[in-house]
């Protein structure tokens, strides 16, 4: 079985965010922290090189597969910020159409900067991140 790559490390969240050049995403950056910090209740935690990730939870797919991830998170690439967040399709139909400028993709939400989206939607998306992971995988 293929060993996850995507996995918490003790690698520094401060470290990782002074190497992003871009001033402005930075600052995005340490907004996100503070926001998703606040409502995951969770310390920012890097998980692989570039995702910053905020609490856990442990899945088992029917294959056999099972590993750790974030129940919520994000990483400034260069072309975007990548939210990771686990929404239902529900979710997705009911907030994204009022959550601003952003690209979607299955696996994540890009957005350019912060000005382009609503953050209080941001903030119920956090929540329903986590709320749906655990009752997906209670046993955290």
């Amino acid at each position: 079985m293929a060993k996850n790559k995507t996995t918490e490390t003790q690698s520094s969240v401060m470290d990782f965010v002074n190497t992003v050049d871009d001033e402005v995403k930075r600052n995005d950056t340490l907004e996100l922290i503070t926001i998703m910090q606040k409502v995951t209740g969770s310390q920012a935690k890097m998980w692989g090189p570039s995702i910053i990730g905020f609490g856990s939870y442990h899945y088992k797919y029917a294959s056999g597969h099972e590993g750790d991830a974030p129940l919520a998170g994000f990483s400034p690439r260069k072309s975007a910020i990548s939210l990771y967040l686990y929404l239902t399709e529900e979710n997705r139909e009911e907030l994204l159409p009022k959550f601003g400028k952003f690209k979607p993709s299955k696996g994540c939400i890009y957005i350019k900067k912060l000005v382009d989206i609503d953050i209080e939607l941001l903030k119920k998306m956090v929540k329903l991140s986590v709320e749906n992971l655990n009752k997906l995988y209670p046993s955290n």
